[in-house]
């Protein structure tokens, strides 16, 4: 049998790489170490950006600043006897200079075997060139790792979307922009930790193995313990032990938490995602409708500088007050825009509702929903609740139309296991959902706190189950069991790390905000 015929950016890059290992072979021969240890640097390449960046030439001649950095080659300019290298590190760049007459027989040798991608140490003096770049001239060269592959060369385009989530690391190398991104996520998370740490929340870890998939509504993943002998599920939420920590007294907490659920993967679902998830003794849902309020809008200023940003085609205003609509008021308000009537009072009962269901099933726009013929949709209603319809309806005809930050409230107690009823209209829950953007941010009780509604609203649930419902929440004994002992009137919310900073950096797709996403077997 023949061999495979080999394709010619194969043969390049094969022919690249090969080289790049003879280069790596000349510099050990000329006496360096190929993987050293450490680098000895006194400063970034950043801070020297921030510091010289405004200094004059004069200045800079005068001041005769020394400094030893590191980073990594982006570039290279020969000019005979003397080379330009454009180091990157951390996100900034900076000039190099070297002159042949400036560096010893061995380091002149290094320069000419480095390739774009190699790591290497200068030391030098910090100086502006005659066109007026930031540089520094080269008074040592020290070689620190060899890129033995070659970096893309196109990184920018559509086609690359997928090796740039694949392979991050080199995306991460060629974009700065990127690096940006996750730096901002990292300011997100610290601000949210020093929000809720001046508040006197205690910030605590739960388990991410649990003897059962609580706190939301998903199907989760299962492992094996192979000691104790038992199934395990992957949180889907820490709700349920957060709560029980609010029984036993602690009176504030909250968790930054990964969460993973088995469910498909879009611009908007991972099936590993980051959480903020905090609860509050003695406050309602309403409570934490303003403390959300006040913790995303001064977020936005201190990432942001301003009240907006940015996101798509949308200028998205954070300064409140908010919009607050019902979701049968949000049903009401955008439901004509799918040229949709809503009749009064058609949404007051189980069949009123159908038939709006109906409609939107029939015509389905979001890409989400299933695509099964128009009658499959329309019979999969006989088994849906009043309350599980009008979430959908909402889902179907409001949700992409919240573009401003949103909360929605009073949610039908079907899809609300674990919230408070309202008083007035037990048939819905005191819950609220934040969306900005088109889609939802946060979600929150006025949190069950009456063991016998609560083994009740799981009986339910296990109903649901019955009937094929994968995502329904499953008997969860202990936790009734922790109400029992008695939980105090409590507010809790979950907030969406990963789509909070899509917002706040204008990313198209969750895989953008994170930094290894799930992918697809090639």
């Amino acid at each position: 049998m023949s061999e495979p015929e080999t394709t010619a950016s194969e043969v390049t890059e094969s022919e690249l790489i090969r080289i790049r290992r003879e280069k790596l072979q000349q510099i050990i021969d000329a006496g360096f170490d190929p993987y050293p240890t450490r680098a000895e640097t006194d400063v970034t390449i950043e801070e020297i950006v921030t510091r010289h960046g405004s200094d004059t030439s004069e200045a800079l001649e005068s001041a005769k600043r020394n400094v030893r950095i590191a980073g990594r080659v982006m570039t290279i300019r020969d000019h005979g006897k003397t080379a330009f290298l454009d180091l990157s590190e951390g996100g900034a760049r900076l000039q190099v200079y070297c002159r042949r007459d400036g560096l010893s027989d061995k380091e002149w040798t290094l320069y000419q075997n480095l390739d774009v991608g190699d790591w290497v140490a200068i030391t030098g003096v910090v100086f502006r060139t005659r066109k007026g770049e930031l540089s520094v001239k080269a008074a040592s060269l020290g070689f620190l790792s060899k890129a033995l592959r070659p970096l893309p060369e196109k990184w920018h385009g559509l086609t690359d979307v997928e090796q740039r989530y694949r392979q991050r690391y080199l995306d991460l190398i060629v974009n700065d922009d990127v690096k940006a991104v996750f730096r901002t996520r990292a300011r997100i998370v610290r601000y949210l930790r020093q929000f809720f740490d001046e508040r006197g929340y205690t910030e605590v870890e739960t388990p991410m193995m649990q003897p059962l998939a609580g706190g939301a509504t998903a199907r989760p993943f299962v492992t094996h313990h192979n000691a104790l002998d038992m199934d395990l599920f992957l949180r889907i939420a820490p709700e349920l032990y957060l709560k029980r920590l609010i029984v036993g007294g602690l009176q504030r907490v909250y968790e930054i938490n990964r969460n993973f659920r088995n469910e498909g993967i879009s611009t908007r679902h991972n099936p590993e995602f980051t959480m903020l998830e905090f609860y509050q003794a003695y406050a309602d849902y309403r409570e934490l409708m303003d403390l959300t309020e006040t913790l995303l809008s001064g977020l936005v200023r201190e990432v942001r500088g301003e009240p907006g940003v940015q996101f798509g085609d949308h200028q998205i205003d954070f300064s409140g007050p908010w919009k607050r609509y019902t979701m049968l008021e949000a049903i009401q308000a955008f439901a004509p825009l799918r040229g949709i009537e809503v009749r009064p009072g058609i949404l007051d009962d189980r069949e009123g509702v159908a038939q709006l269901v109906v409609q939107t099933r029939r015509h389905p726009t979001r890409v989400d929903v299933p695509d099964a013929p128009p009658d499959d949709r329309v019979q999969a209603l006989a088994d849906m609740s009043y309350g599980k319809m009008v979430a959908e309806l909402f889902e179907t005809v409001a949700e992409q139309h919240l573009i401003q930050p949103t909360f929605v409230t009073d949610f039908p107690v079907e899809v609300s296991p674990l919230s408070k009823q309202r008083k007035d209209d037990p048939r819905y829950v005191e819950r609220f959902e934040l969306y900005v953007g088109g889609m939802e941010i946060a979600n929150a009780f006025s949190e069950l706190n009456d063991p016998d509604e609560q083994a009740r609203r799981f009986t339910q649930q296990i109903g649901e189950r019955a009937k094929g419902d994968d995502e329904a929440h499953q008997m969860d004994e202990d936790y009734v069991r922790a109400l029992e002992f008695g939980m105090p009137p409590t507010g809790g919310e979950g907030i969406g790390i990963d789509r909070l900073v899509m917002i706040l950096t204008n990313s198209a797709s969750i895989r953008d905000v994170i930094l290894f996403p799930h992918m697809r077997k090639r």
